[in-house]
C-alpha cells in the first residue's frame, strides 16, 4: 500500500511495498522512487489543484512491470485529494493469460497448416506448403529436404515472406549435422550442438546472409520418414527450447501429409499402369479386314468395368484373326480384375484359336480354378479374308449373338448360342458360320447397350430391336462409324442416368480391292 496526496508526495507505505520498491520513503516525489507508469497514473487521477471523485477512480487502475514481476494499481481517493494504491501482484495471472495466447496462436497455425497440407495430395505442393508455412511461421528461412534419389538431394527452400524453389543438390547428408539421422527418422538433436558456422553453402538460401542458429527435425512418414524440415534464424537469432517442441509439432503433421500425398501418388502411378493393361486397345484394319471398337465404362465407375474386347492378329499374315468380346458379372475394379485375368488366359490360349470349344472349355477350367466366384459371357469371332469378302466363325458362350448387317440393310442373327463360363464344370457352345461380302458388318456387342434404360420417359428399355433398327441405318458405313453412330444412340438413350458397362465391336469386310504380290510369291496386299 502506497499513500501519496494530489502534488504526487508519498505520504507513507506499508513494509510489503518498500519490499517491492527499496527506495521508497516518505516524502519523497513518486516520480523519484516509483516506476514511470504509476507515477504517471496518480498525475492524471489527482493533478494538482483537483479533487477526483471515487467514481473517477474506479477505472483508473494501472498495469505495469517491476522487474520480472507484474503489478496492478488500484485507487482509493481520499476526501482531501489524497491516494492510495493497492499494488496487487498479477504476474502468475499475467504469464497465463501469455501462454494461453500463445497456445491459441500454435493451435491455430497448425489447424490452418493441417487444411493446407491435406487440401492437396500431390507431394511436391505439400512440400512448398510446409517449406512456406515454417518460414513464415516458425524461422526466418526454411528447407524441406527429401531422401537422396539418385546421388541427388531434392531440396525445397523457402526465405520468410518469401515464394518457395526446388532444386536438386549434389551433396552428402552428412554434411549437416542431425540431418543424416533425422531423413533416416531419428529424434532431433537440439539446435544448441548444432554449430551454425558448419552449415554448407547448399543450405543457406541466396540472400539470406550469416546463420545464428539451425534446427533439424524430421518429418516422420507412415512407417518411413518422408524428409527432413530444416529451419534457419539469422545472425543473433536463437531458437528456445519451446519452439524447437512446437516445430517437431509442426513437423509431425507435415510428415503425416506429405506421406499421404505421396502414398497416393505411388498408388495412383500403379493404378494407371495397371489401368492401361486392363483399357481395350484401339482396333485397325488386320489382313484385309476392318475392325473398330468402343467402350463406355459404367457410370459409377471410372475407365475400367467388366466389358472388354480385343483382336488377335494371326500368327501367319492371311490366317484367321480372333476377336474376343465378353462381361464379366460385376462392376469396377473387382470386374475389371477378372477381365484381366481372362484376357490373359485367352491370350495363353491362342494357339489353338481355331477350335472355339475347346479354347473356351479351357478358360472355364481356369475360371473354376481361382478363387474368384464370378462368371463371364463371351463371343468369340474367327475372322479371315476370302477374296473380296470375310469368312466368320462366330461362337457365343452366354453371349448376347451378333447381329450381321447386309449391304441392303437386312439385319440377321448369327445361329450361335452357349453356356457362360466360369459358373458350370461344363460347358456346351454352337459355331456359326457366316460370310460378309464387301462392305457388309458384324456387330459384337454387350448387353449395357440393349439393356440401357432412359428415353424420353426415363427409364425405357434401349432394347434390341431399337438396336437393330439404328444398326440397318448404318448400311455402307465404315467400321469406325458404325461404332460411333451406335454409341452416340445409346448414349443420348441413357443421357445423364446411370448405366452398364457398354462395349462394341465391328467386324467389316472392306470395298477393297487385292493386289498381288510383284514377285508373284508373297501374299500381296488389300488396298482401298
Amino acid at each position: 500500500m502506497i499513500l501519496a496526496d494530489h502534488g504526487a508526495v508519498v505520504v507513507s507505505s506499508n513494509a510489503a511495498a518498500r519490499q517491492v520498491f527499496p527506495q521508497l520513503r516518505s516524502g519523497a516525489a513518486m516520480a523519484d522512487v516509483l516506476p514511470g507508469w504509476l507515477a504517471d497514473a496518480h498525475s492524471r487521477l489527482a493533478p494538482a489543484g483537483c479533487r477526483p471523485d471515487r467514481e473517477d477512480a474506479s477505472d483508473a487502475t494501472a498495469h505495469g512491470a517491476v522487474g520480472d514481476r507484474s503489478f496492478e494499481a488500484h485507487p482509493t481517493v481520499r476526501g482531501n485529494g489524497s491516494v492510495v494504491w493497492w499494488l496487487v501482484e498479477d504476474t502468475d495471472h499475467r504469464l497465463a493469460l501469455e501462454a494461453l495466447r500463445m497456445e491459441r496462436e500454435r493451435t491455430a497455425f497448425l489447424t490452418r497448416a493441417s487444411n493446407l497440407l491435406l487440401s492437396s495430395l500431390n507431394p511436391e505442393r505439400c512440400m512448398d506448403v510446409t517449406a512456406q508455412m515454417a518460414a513464415d511461421d516458425l524461422a526466418d528461412a526454411a528447407l524441406v529436404i527429401a531422401p537422396a534419389r539418385g546421388g541427388l538431394l531434392p531440396v525445397i527452400s523457402c526465405l520468410r515472406g518469401g515464394k518457395p524453389s526446388a532444386s536438386s543438390v549434389a551433396a552428402s547428408a552428412e554434411d549437416v549435422p542431425g540431418l543424416a539421422e533425422a531423413l533416416q527418422g531419428f529424434p532431433p538433436v537440439p539446435s544448441r550442438w548444432i554449430d551454425p558456422a558448419t552449415a554448407p553453402a547448399w543450405l543457406i538460401p541466396d540472400g539470406f546472409g550469416p546463420v545464428g542458429s539451425i534446427v533439424v527435425t524430421p518429418l516422420p512418414g507412415h512407417g518411413v520418414p518422408v524428409g527432413a524440415l530444416v529451419l534457419l534464424r539469422t545472425a543473433g537469432g536463437t531458437f528456445t527450447e519451446a519452439e524447437e517442441v512446437f516445430a517437431r509439432l509442426f513437423a509431425a503433421r507435415a510428415g503425416a501429409a506429405m506421406s499421404a500425398a505421396r502414398l497416393y501418388a505411388d498408388q495412383a502411378s500403379i493404378t494407371e499402369t495397371l489401368m492401361r493393361e486392363l483399357l481395350p486397345p484401339t482396333l485397325r484394319q488386320i489382313s484385309g479386314v476392318d475392325y473398330a471398337g468402343g467402350y463406355r465404362p459404367s457410370k459409377s465407375h471410372e475407365r475400367i468395368g467388366g466389358d472388354f474386347y480385343d483382336v488377335h492378329p494371326a500368327a501367319v499374315e492371311g490366317d484367321a484373326s480372333l476377336v474376343v468380346l465378353g462381361d464379366v458379372c460385376g462392376k469396377g475394379l473387382d470386374a475389371a480384375v477378372m477381365t484381366g485375368k481372362i484376357r490373359t488366359t485367352l491370350h495363353a490360349l491362342l494357339p489353338m484359336a481355331d477350335d472355339h470349344q475347346r479354347m473356351l472349355s479351357l478358360l472355364n477350367t481356369a475360371l473354376l480354378n481361382s478363387d474368384n466366384a464370378r462368371f463371364a459371357t463371351l463371343v468369340l469371332a474367327s475372322a479371315a479374308r476370302a477374296g473380296n469378302s470375310v469368312r466368320l466363325r462366330l461362337t457365343s458362350a452366354g453371349h448376347c449373338a451378333p447381329l450381321i448387317l447386309r449391304a441392303d440393310g437386312l439385319i440377321e442373327e448369327a445361329a450361335t448360342r452357349g453356356t457362360l463360363v466360369g459358373a458350370l464344370p461344363d460347358i456346351f457352345t454352337e459355331t456359326a458360320e457366316v460370310t460378309l461380302a464387301a462392305g457388309e458388318t458384324c456387330l459384337l456387342y454387350t448387353d449395357g447397350i440393349t439393356e440401357a434404360r432412359g428415353g424420353p420417359l426415363g427409364d425405357g428399355e434401349f432394347g434390341e430391336e431399337r438396336l437393330r433398327r439404328v444398326l440397318a441405318e448404318c448400311a455402307g458405313m465404315p467400321a469406325e462409324a458404325i461404332v460411333e453412330r451406335v454409341q452416340m444412340l445409346a448414349a443420348q438413350w441413357v443421357g445423364t442416368g446411370k448405366h452398364d458397362d457398354m462395349a462394341v465391336v465391328v467386324v467389316s469386310a472392306p470395298r477393297t480391292n487385292h493386289l498381288s504380290a510383284v514377285d508373284g510369291h508373297t501374299r500381296g496386299r488389300y488396298t482401298a
